[in-house]
């Protein structure tokens, strides 16, 4: 990885310095835009309006255009702003860990220690754990002030950009204004739906099934050209039917919980050979496996993901 930025962690006295690094990668297939009549690729390109020629990149500013005046800011403009000068994530306070919405959180960053000694580093993560506090700090990171949350994953802390207050929209909607009654079977029911779905959540059994069909696609488009038949690469899938209010709620969770339970259960089934041979000590590894046998065997359709 290559840092993006270096400076310093401060919380009152204490100046701990450090590296950002991207903590996260985009995987998607890059795709770019061609004519549908002879494959010619579409390119956007960035023209002056005044002389008609292209600009390269480095020949464009910014402007702010108020109505009346137009006031060009030059890069040298911009990088001295004194926010932008800054090198220090600035610690504001420490905050209770669940009063982070998760809704406010954006872009993540690992902090590498970037000193001789990373005792000030370490010490502020195992304060961080002991404390179960996230500290909320203040930053500037290309052209924007930033406020983000500073919490620990692992040994290492991360930096995860928030969004402002007026960047989260209200979710206001008449519907749930609407009294509704619900019944203590329907709440049972749906209880007993969710404890058949519980496990303990692993993202790496989970993948991005659009973008491995996409790879298929391409692979197989590659190999046959135009004449490819997709459903012979994919099958023949009919579209379900989300749609329409469900007629019979406390049918349809009472109809879920078995099909739900019939799954589980056909698994554990032909788990049972395997364990009886196993024969391996109680512990770990058997709470394991009795969460994987919650699973739905829908789960077990995904593939590896990162």
């Amino acid at each position: 990885m290559r840092a993006i930025w270096k400076g310093a962690l401060t919380f009152g006295l204490v100046n701990v310095p450090v590296k950002v690094y991207s903590a996260t990668e985009d995987h998607d297939v890059s795709l770019h835009q061609v004519h549908n009549k002879d494959g010619g690729r579409i390119r956007y390109q960035r023209v002056c309006e005044i002389d008609g020629e292209v600009v390269p990149y480095q020949d464009i500013d910014k402007a702010y255009d108020d109505g009346e005046k137009t006031v060009v800011l030059t890069k040298d403009d911009l990088a001295s702003l004194p926010a932008e000068k800054s090198r220090e994530i600035d610690v504001v306070e420490f905050v209770p860990s669940d009063q982070v919405d998760l809704l406010t959180l954006d872009k993540a960053y690992y902090l590498e220690p970037d000193s001789a000694s990373p005792k000030a580093y370490v010490l502020l993560r195992r304060t961080l754990e002991q404390t179960d506090r996230t500290a909320i700090v203040r930053f500037s990171l290309r052209q924007k002030t930033r406020l983000a949350a500073l919490r620990v994953r692992g040994d290492v802390l991360v930096l995860q950009t928030l969004l402002w207050a007026d960047e989260v929209r209200e979710a206001a909607f008449p519907a749930l204004d609407e009294t509704v009654r619900i019944s203590a079977k329907e709440l049972e029911l749906s209880a007993s739906l969710v404890e058949s779905f519980a496990s303990d959540f692993d993202p790496s059994e989970f993948a991005d099934e659009y973008q491995d069909e996409l790879r298929t696609l391409i692979d197989a488009k590659l190999e046959q050209g135009d004449a490819l038949d997709t459903s012979e690469t994919f099958g023949d899938h009919e579209e379900e039917d989300t749609g329409g209010e469900v007629i019979d709620l406390m049918e349809a969770l009472r109809a879920s919980v078995e099909k739900s339970r019939a799954a589980r259960e056909g698994g554990a089934s032909k788990a049972a050979p395997k364990k009886d041979a196993a024969a391996k000590p109680a512990g770990k590894t058997t709470a394991a496996k009795s969460a994987a046998a919650k699973k739905p065997a829908t789960k077990k359709k995904t593939a590896k993901a990162s």
